[in-house]
């Protein structure tokens, strides 16, 4: 079987100045439409390979300041409570919703209370 392989994607990985919360939630993300246009025009414009330097150098990663800019822009455009990781469960909500099976689901939507058995094996063959 083939892999399926994005023109443009995040990719979800552990780099010295930032480590991953659990072991094996690294992963790629496919982009499209909107989120692929804003993400070629941030790539475009990045200093030193970095998207938003102000936040994370090769060095450190200021993510409490980011999560902070990141809410503060968002309460007046989005629902009350919400913030920016109600996005993480709307997400898995929309991939339910097309329906798109639950181990990949887990995949692209990072860890979630699964089974043992979810542990074992390669994952999906598109990742």
């Amino acid at each position: 079987m083939s892999r399926k392989v994005w023109e443009v994607h995040i990719l979800v990985r552990e780099h010295p100045w930032r480590r991953l919360k659990t072991d094996g939630i690294e992963r790629s993300i496919p982009l499209v439409g909107a989120s692929k246009q804003a993400a070629e025009i941030l790539v475009r414009e990045a200093i030193d390979g970095v998207l938003f330097n102000k936040y994370c150098n090769r060095h450190e990663v200021k993510s409490n300041s980011a999560s902070a800019a990141l809410n503060k822009w968002l309460k007046p455009r989005v629902p009350k409570n919400c913030v920016v990781h109600s996005f993480r469960y709307s997400f898995r909500d929309r991939l339910r919703a097309v329906p798109c099976h639950a181990d990949m689901v887990d995949e692209l939507g990072g860890p979630a209370i699964g089974t043992i058995g979810q542990k074992y094996g390669k994952g999906h063959a598109g990742r």
